[in-house]
């Protein structure tokens, strides 16, 4: 880890946000009273080009299997430079390279910024500009995982009556009937034309409210027992400890994206956290 560069934010309360430029890869997001939020596997390798596992990959210009690229493209393998820092903000941006642009022949530029804000909430806005002179077309998403105490009691509210698409049976559509979603098992699957908030129940204790523009979909997914086990990058138990809740461009309604030369998409990400009375912190990485 330490020959890969990571910057910090944070502001006059002390929530804090730390970003990779390995990926534009945020690793950390704390509050004011320096509790963990996102996960990160202790097995993570910190070992370029390797995807880190846990806080929040970024896939583009391709997410899963949705194209003819590689895993989730090629975003999160990549080295962003920083193109704006500031105490509570820093801006990451990438180019594709000449190895990129064979696979995917689109130049375009993508930049990432990362902020928090007076309130502790981590934000990210995402800018994608076509530099060439044909359209482009791809898909995205913020491959978030959340911290849990606890995966038994942690729920997903706001998707009841939602279709979404099973990966985990050749993504059969599917109308979502339950009040929230839970983790008693692998859960695979792709929300399509989501509401702009949803409500994640990380503990009896703490809520995080996912705020989204531009990003009508929301994945959700929890590798369980074998999967977990079958990862080289994760710890056989670890699936207890997260779940990934995913704002993302995927099959929804407008759906890849399309970008013609010259013009900009942008999406937004929200994410901050209520604690009930008498919450005791807890850190995730303890």
């Amino acid at each position: 880890m330490a020959d890969m560069k990571k910057l910090t934010v944070k502001n006059a309360t002390g929530a804090s946000a730390q970003v990779h430029t390995h990926g534009a890869h945020v690793v950390s997001w704390k509050n004011s009273a320096g509790e963990e939020l996102l996960f990160v596997s202790k097995q993570a390798v910190f070992k370029p080009p390797k995807a880190i596992r846990g806080g929040i990959p970024i896939c583009f210009p391709q997410f899963s299997d949705l194209g003819p690229l590689g895993q989730h493209g090629f975003a999160r393998n990549s080295e962003w430079r920083v193109v704006s820092e500031e105490p509570s903000r820093v801006t990451l941006g990438l180019t594709p390279s000449e190895a990129n642009l064979k696979e995917y022949p689109h130049p375009h530029e993508i930049q990432l910024t990362v902020a928090i804000t007076d309130a502790g909430d981590l934000e990210l806005i995402t800018n994608v500009v076509n530099s060439g002179d044909s359209p482009m077309e791809f898909t995205y998403a913020l491959h978030t995982y959340f911290a849990t105490p606890d995966i038994s009691k942690v729920s997903v509210e706001g998707l009841k009556g939602v279709q979404y698409l099973d990966s985990l049976q050749d993504r059969v559509q599917i109308e979502e009937q339950g009040d929230s979603v839970t983790f008693p098992e692998n859960v695979d699957r792709i929300y399509l034309n989501t509401p702009a908030d949803l409500k994640l129940v990380t503990s009896p204790t703490s809520t995080i409210t996912l705020k989204k523009d531009g990003l009508p979909d929301a994945v959700v997914w929890n590798p369980w027992i074998e999967k977990a086990k079958a990862m080289g990058d994760m710890g056989d138990d670890e699936y207890k400890e997260f779940f990934c809740v995913e704002a993302a461009a995927t099959k929804g309604t407008g759906c890849p994206i399309q970008l013609a030369p010259g013009k900009t998409w942008t999406s937004t990400q929200v994410l901050s956290v209520a604690h009930a009375a008498g919450h005791v912190v807890w850190d995730a990485r303890n």
